[in-house]
């Protein structure tokens, strides 16, 4: 399973990005998408996930700024950032949860993607 991020940058406070996550490979089925933020200092953080059924859950700190979505036919998850502040700031990785087989035996396994940098700046 590989994962390809894209849409990070640098951009001043009050503005926007998108991350996007595209998903390849040999899997049955992807369950939770999602991005995490891993900032200067700080452990690993969930950022946004969604369901195959499109339930979206968010951190605290982006509630109301950052829309995820998934577009299954794409095997594709966005990021969707607005009112970006300089604690955004930090290195955003994807996070898929497939349905595969490995070694023989079918599982849920979790994926990484490689990470795509978000600078905010005041």
């Amino acid at each position: 399973v590989q994962l390809q991020a894209s849409g990070g940058g640098s951009v001043q406070t009050g503005g926007s990005l998108r991350l996007s996550c595209a998903a390849s490979g040999s899997f049955a089925n992807i369950n939770v998408m999602g991005w995490y933020r891993q900032r200067p200092g700080n452990e690993r953080e969930l950022v946004a996930s969604i369901t195959v059924t499109n339930i979206a859950q968010y951190a605290d700190s982006v509630k109301g700024r950052f829309a995820v979505s998934r577009d299954k036919a794409k095997k594709t998850v966005y990021l969707e950032m607005n009112s970006l502040k300089p604690e955004d700031t930090a290195v955003y990785y994807c996070n898929i949860d497939v349905l595969m087989e490995r070694d023989g035996r079918w599982g849920d396994f979790v994926h990484w993607g490689q990470g795509t940098q978000v600078t905010v700046s005041s």
